[in-house]
Formats: C-alpha cells, sequence, structure tokens
C-alpha cells in the first residue's frame, strides 16, 4: 500500500471553505509528512478522507461532502495547539 498525504489551508478572510494545497502518493506523500514535520505541523490520521482529498484538484476547496471529515481535522488541531501551549507554561 502507497503512503498518501493531502495538506489544507483555509483563511477565513478569503477562503470559503478550506482548500487543498498539496496532495500526493508515494515519494510526494513522504514529502509532505516530512515537510509538515520541519515545520511541527501535528499529523492527522483519516485515511478515507485522504483518499478522497488526493483526487481534488489543487487549491480546489473542500466539497460540502467532506465539511464533516474535515470539520474533526480542525478541531483536532485546535485542541492539539490549545494542549501544547499548556505544556509549554
Amino acid at each position: 500500500m502507497h503512503k498518501k498525504a493531502a495538506a489544507l489551508a483555509y483563511d477565513k478572510d478569503k477562503d470559503s471553505s478550506p482548500r487543498l494545497v498539496a496532495s500526493g502518493v508515494g515519494q510526494i506523500a513522504q514529502a509532505i509528512i516530512q515537510k509538515a514535520e520541519e515545520f511541527d505541523v501535528p499529523l492527522f490520521k483519516n485515511e478515507v478522507l485522504v483518499d478522497s482529498l488526493v483526487h481534488m484538484d489543487l487549491n480546489a476547496n473542500v466539497p460540502p461532502e467532506l465539511y464533516q471529515a474535515v470539520v474533526e481535522v480542525f478541531v483536532w488541531l485546535q485542541n492539539t495547539e490549545k494542549n501544547t501551549q499548556i505544556s509549554r507554561l
């Protein structure tokens, strides 16, 4: 099985919904993961979501049918960031 990865971005002032800024399979996925780790970006694993995202065009907005799954990622990320901030105090 090939490794898959996708990266989302969301700017509430510019985007109507999160957009796909990177995706790939195999070596490209590994490069995305490595870059995320270099910048301490937390990694969230959801195979069903990444399968849907890797087939989208880059810079495309996430379609409504994926909103619930993406919301779960952003809630998880927000909680992870809060816990990291608390642990640094």
